[in-house]
């Protein structure tokens, strides 16, 4: 019997794959429990439609990020910290910071999860940092910390 999985199921298959399984292991397991259906024409125009719509949604993100990209390159955000002798910031300038500080000076709104820092920034000047917006696509941006 031809099977559609609607979720994952580890020995089988991925969501949205269609397997050949035998007909008792699908009355029995895999149509109760809902993780299948039979592999009818209909569900198959199903599938093909909800694959077409992922696909359209995941080139709606990656061009979004990408414009988000465009809008990054070449910019500066300025951080004012409070910093010791010798230029060292009491505390570090976390991901949220940057993210706030993006928000405010140029309108553009970052999540703070997206934002990689290989290091916390404890230094006064300027580093450059990664802002991975899609598995695809990732900016670099310079911040300068500026004492108080």
């Amino acid at each position: 019997m031809q099977i559609v999985l609607l979720e994952d199921v580890k020995t089988l298959g991925k969501k949205g794959q269609v397997v050949k399984v035998n007909d008792g292991y699908a009355r029995n397991f895999i149509l109760p429990k809902h993780l299948g259906e039979e592999a009818t024409p209909a569900n198959l125009a199903k599938l093909a439609a909800q694959k077409k719509k992922e696909e359209k949604i995941a080139a709606d993100n990656l061009a979004a990020a990408q414009a988000l990209a465009l809008d990054l390159a070449g910019k500066t955000v300025k951080i004012t910290v409070k910093a010791g002798e010798g230029g060292r910031i009491f505390g570090s300038v976390t991901g949220k910071e940057i993210a706030d500080a993006v928000s405010e000076q140029f309108g553009l709104e970052l999540d703070k999860k997206k934002i990689v820092l290989a290091e916390p920034l404890k230094a006064l000047g300027a580093h450059e940092i990664t802002v991975k917006l899609h598995k695809d696509v990732a900016a670099q941006l310079q911040v300068v910390l500026t004492d108080k």
